[in-house]
C-alpha cells in the first residue's frame, strides 16, 4: 500500500429511517423488502441482496480493507449480519455505537478509536458510489470530498429531479479545493453557481484532524452536530485544504420506498464480493 493510500472505511449506518418508514402503495414492494422498510434499516433492505452488501463491495474491489459501521445499540440486526452470519472473504468488519442520533459529525467521532491516526473514507450505508469515485479517494494525500456533477446524477442515478435540485453542493476555488458545502441552496444561489453543479453525496476522505472539528463544533439549527459544519471548521480554523474530486458518475440513494424498486433493477447483475 501507498503511504498516502488508507484501507480504512467509516459507514453511517446509525440513521433513523425516517422516510423510508413511510407508507407508499405505489412502491411494488416484495413482502420482504417491506418487512425490512418497516424497520428503517436501509442497509438491509434487500434489492437482490441486503443494500449494504453492494456498497461494500464496490469498496472491496476499490481496496478497502477494513470497516467500521457506526451503529445504534439497537441494531442488532445490523450486527448479527455482518458480524455474525457473514463471512467476508476481503473485508474485516467492526462496530463503532453512536448512542443518540445526535447528527453525521457525531456519528463520525463515534469512530474515532478505529480510525486511530490514519486518514479514512466516510460514507453513507443507503448510498451507492461509482467505484471510481472510491478508488480515487483511497489514493488522495490528505482530506478530499467526491462531488458528483448534478447532470451526470440525473442521467445515471435513481433521484427525481425536483429532489436533487435541493441536495448540498460543493462550492469550488480555482485550485479545486472546498471553500464550502452549500445545504439547501435556494434557487438564487445556485443561479449564482458556475455550471456545471457538483452534488455533494457524504463521500468524504478524512484525516484525524476532523475529530478535533467534530468536538468543537455547535449544534445546527435543527440541533445536530453535522459532518458539513465540522468540514467548515477544519477549513476555516484548522487550515486544512479538503481537495475536490469531480465524478462524473451516479449515485444510486436509497431513502425511500420509492427508491428500492429502481435500484433493484440497477443492480440487477451485479456480482457481489466482499
Amino acid at each position: 500500500m501507498e503511504p498516502t493510500q488508507t484501507d480504512k472505511v467509516v459507514i453511517l449506518a446509525r440513521g433513523l429511517g425516517t422516510r423510508m418508514r413511510r407508507q407508499a402503495e405505489d412502491a411494488g414492494l416484495s413482502q420482504q423488502q417491506e418487512a425490512v422498510a418497516q424497520t428503517g434499516v436501509k442497509a438491509l433492505v434487500p434489492v437482490g441482496r441486503p443494500f449494504l452488501d453492494y456498497v461494500l463491495s464496490a469498496l472491496a474491489e476499490a481496496g478497502y480493507r477494513r470497516v467500521c459501521l457506526v451503529v445504534a445499540p439497537d441494531h442488532a440486526a445490523l450486527r448479527d449480519y455482518y458480524g455474525r452470519q457473514m463471512r467476508p472473504r476481503r473485508l474485516g468488519i467492526e462496530f463503532a455505537v453512536q448512542p443518540q442520533p445526535r447528527g453525521t459529525a457525531d456519528a463520525v467521532a463515534a469512530a474515532e478509536a478505529f480510525a486511530g491516526d490514519d486518514p479514512f473514507l466516510m460514507v453513507n450505508s443507503d448510498d451507492y458510489y461509482p467505484l471510481e469515485a472510491l478508488a480515487a479517494l483511497r489514493a488522495q494525500e490528505g482530506a478530499a470530498v467526491a462531488l458528483f456533477e448534478q447532470e451526470a446524477m440525473l442521467a445515471g442515478g435513481n433521484i427525481a429531479e425536483e429532489r436533487l435540485r435541493q441536495f448540498s453542493v460543493g462550492q469550488i476555488d480555482g485550485e479545486d479545493s472546498l471553500e464550502r458545502i452549500v445545504e439547501k441552496p435556494t434557487e438564487e444561489v445556485l443561479a449564482a453557481l458556475p455550471r456545471p453543479l457538483w452534488v455533494s453525496m457524504n463521500c468524504w476522505r478524512f484525516t484525524p484532524a476532523i475529530f478535533e472539528a467534530c468536538r468543537n463544533i455547535e449544534p445546527s439549527p435543527r440541533g445536530e452536530l453535522e459532518v458539513t459544519d465540522a468540514v467548515q471548521y477544519a477549513i476555516d480554523k484548522l487550515g486544512e485544504p479538503f481537495r475536490v474530486l469531480r465524478v462524473r458518475g451516479a449515485v444510486l440513494d436509497m431513502t425511500s420506498r420509492s427508491d428500492i424498486a429502481p435500484i433493484a433493477a440497477r443492480l440487477a447483475g451485479v456480482e457481489v464480493d466482499f
